[in-house]
């Protein structure tokens, strides 16, 4: 399966130039972001993708929609591979308002508040990569899915740093990556 890392966010560009949290609810893109979406378009176009999975964050919702309109493929929202929860910008939108604004994409499964009220701790995220790669590995068509998510989701499921847009390989059947720390 591909990994994408949601092009880069409100917070993302606030974060990196300060360090601190800007307190941004569930960021949206920035025009940077949503040219490496467009750019994540073009090189995964003929990658012979049949599934796209996303988090249910507003910023990995962004990234996938225009692959899903070029590859004429439904998104299918996992909320098992969303963010850490750790900073303001992973406090989510409830899910009635995300089919709002959203409506080609369903929801009916999501809890209206599908994110943890308190900061989880970095094994929650490792579980729920084992967890989702234990459920990919049993699909047969598991090389087809593209996965569209966050640093630490992408990070517990790789064991790689890796930047907005950006996207990497991950064959669930592999054995996990051994000893993550927690990222500093």
């Amino acid at each position: 399966m591909i990994l994408l890392r949601h092009g880069q966010s409100e917070f993302n560009l606030h974060f990196t130039a300060s360090r601190h949290d800007p307190g941004i609810v569930d960021p949206r893109l920035t025009p940077l972001g949503h040219a490496q979406a467009a750019q994540a378009v073009a090189a995964l176009a003929g990658a012979g993708l049949r599934r796209i999975i996303a988090s249910p964050y507003t910023r990995a919702l962004q990234t996938a929609a225009p692959l899903a309109r070029a590859l004429g493929l439904p998104v299918f929202v996992n909320p098992v591979v969303r963010e850490r929860f750790a900073f303001i910008c992973d406090v989510g939108t409830p899910s009635t308002e995300l089919a709002l604004s959203w409506p080609g994409v369903d929801f009916s499964a999501l809890e209206e508040v599908w994110w943890p009220p308190l900061e989880e701790p970095f094994q929650s995220i490792l579980d729920r990569a084992a967890r989702f790669r234990a459920e990919m590995a049993d699909l047969p068509d598991w090389s087809d899915t593209l996965v569209v998510s966050h640093w630490g989701f992408i990070f517990a499921m790789t064991g790689e740093r890796i930047g907005n847009g950006e996207w990497r390989r991950c064959d669930p059947t592999a054995p996990a990556p051994g000893n993550l720390e927690p990222p500093h």
